[in-house]
């Protein structure tokens, strides 16, 4: 199947990873359907020249309803989905409510699952599909001030590995994008969402967040972050090769820290993870 002939329905393209994929991919020959959660969002992406879509991935109708449309445009022949759209909760534990660990998972583990699972039956009758998942370093380690987060990612890799298995012999491959830091609105969003769900002047961590939180809230310049781009390389590897990977280690971080996992035992590991 030529390029043109293929479709790729893709989450979050708002900014960062999913910005960039909706517009590398449609540039050489992809066609692209970009959702985002805002209209204002959706509008820009078509003023952009894509094919946008409102699609909230926390709305079950929303999603059946925009993968209706898509699925009408591209004559019920969907290459491919990639799930990016999520967002970072920061916050100790302890700091973190129920209802805020609730909205993290409805984004970044239910609204993926729920798009998946309207999608594979499609990709069974038509006999092949591409499912990427966005995943992160933060689904192979854990990150202190990051727990809802990595509990999201760590969900989305226990859902994968079982779909893998459970997709044999249907032509649907499932791909996971293990990617390290990369410049996009991650940090800004996930400040705002800190300072909406964390009471941060009653927690013992007030002054760590002061420091380690808030006063970094706006830079993507540290020396382990990448430009937002260096997922394309994986995502067209994962849409192309017969054999795509399972798993996608995206940047230099996610490649030391999943090797020190693997090699390391986890009181070691522990104590060079409390200091990142």
């Amino acid at each position: 199947m030529k390029r043109n002939e293929k479709s790729i329905l893709i989450t979050g393209c708002s900014s960062g990873i999913g910005y960039e994929s909706a517009h590398h991919l449609q540039k050489v020959g992809y066609r692209v359907f970009a959702t985002a959660r805002l209209q204002e969002d959706v509008l820009r992406l078509q003023n952009e020249g894509l094919e946008a879509y409102l699609m909230d991935v926390r709305d079950s109708d929303s999603i059946s309803s925009t993968l209706d449309t898509v699925l009408i445009r591209c004559n019920h022949q969907l290459y491919a989905v990639f799930n990016n759209a999520g967002y970072g909760q920061p916050g100790a534990l302890e700091d973190i409510s129920r209802d805020a660990l609730r909205e993290q998972f409805e984004t970044n583990v239910l609204g993926l699952h729920e798009l998946t699972r309207q999608v594979i039956p499609h990709m069974r009758k038509q006999g092949y599909g591409k499912i990427i998942q966005h995943s992160s370093v933060l689904g192979l380690i854990s990150l202190q001030f990051r727990g809802a987060y990595n509990a999201s990612k760590y969900a989305i890799e226990g859902l994968c590995d079982t779909l893998r298995l459970e997709l044999q012999g249907s032509g649907i491959s499932v791909s996971l994008l293990n990617t390290g830091p990369v410049t996009s609105d991650f940090r800004k969003n996930a400040t705002i969402k800190f300072k909406e769900h964390v009471d941060y002047e009653q927690s013992i961590f007030k002054r760590r967040y002061e420091k380690e939180l808030l006063s970094v809230q706006t830079k993507d310049d540290d020396i382990f972050t990448r430009p937002a781009s260096v997922v394309i390389k994986a995502i067209e590897h994962a849409l192309e090769s017969k054999r795509p990977k399972n798993h996608y280690y995206i940047t230099e971080a996610t490649k030391l820290l999943a090797f020190l996992k693997r090699i390391l035992p986890t009181r070691i590991l522990d104590k060079i993870l409390q200091k990142i």
